[in-house]
């Protein structure tokens, strides 16, 4: 049993859950607000910053691209064709590329100011820097969103998935993202037809059934979110 100390609309995370989920991991599911600087959360991860994988045999794990990796060395070659990284060093080169390009420029131009500013802050005190959202930072990842859409579309339109002919990391990383904005409504599915089609059959896997399942209080879910043939 692994605990993973997460926030349900934090990208990283659902990620990780999404990996687990792929590879049969059962979590013990924490929820940490890494805005309140929690002591004790802050032992496990000095960045205070969500996810962090607690294995009881292992130091804690933090961060979503150090997990992943662990999660693959730990268990990908036991997955056989299912292993969410390729075997030749060139794809998997393409597969690392593609997830830091969502988990790092993705989540710093769309799915974190997005998040931060329709949920997080709703739970933030004012010195943490809650408060009303932000017009202008939610009107620049609007505008962000549409070009890495259609990136995607174009990674769609000449791949089976987006790193290649078969699942990875890329795709669940990718969906991670699109996942949390999606609830929020921001996602403009119409622009592009091949994104479109490719989020909807990872969408349609076991794995994101629990992500699906995540509703805020107060912020109704989005119809794209919750219809899989959106």
């Amino acid at each position: 049993m692994f605990t993973l100390f997460h926030h349900p609309f934090c990208p990283h995370s659902r990620f990780i859950r999404l990996i687990a989920g792929e590879y049969g991991l059962e979590l013990k599911l924490v929820e940490e607000r890494s805005w309140e600087r929690r002591e004790a959360f802050l032992l496990l991860n000095a960045a205070g910053t969500t996810p962090v994988l607690v294995d009881d045999e292992q130091p804690p794990i933090p961060g979503a691209a150090i997990i992943a990796e662990y999660v693959d060395e730990a268990y990908g070659a036991e997955m056989g064709p299912k292993r969410l990284m390729p075997e030749t060093i060139a794809e998997r080169v393409e597969v690392r590329r593609l997830m830091a390009w969502f988990n790092e420029k993705f989540f710093e131009e769309v799915s974190h100011p997005l998040v931060t500013e329709r949920i997080y802050k709703r739970f933030m005190s004012e010195d943490n820097g809650g408060g009303p959202p932000s017009p202008d930072v939610m009107r620049a990842a609007k505008a962000n969103v549409r070009y890495h859409l259609a990136y995607i579309g174009w990674l769609a339109q000449t791949r089976n998935f987006l790193a290649g002919d078969r699942p990875t990391y890329a795709d669940l990383a990718a969906a991670a993202h699109l996942s949390a904005i999606d609830y929020l409504g921001d996602v403009p599915w119409s622009e592009d037809d091949a994104a479109k089609a490719w989020y909807a059959r990872v969408k349609s896997r076991p794995s994101f059934r629990p992500l699906l399942s995540e509703w805020l209080a107060g912020v109704p879910a989005s119809r794209t979110y919750v219809d899989l043939d959106f």
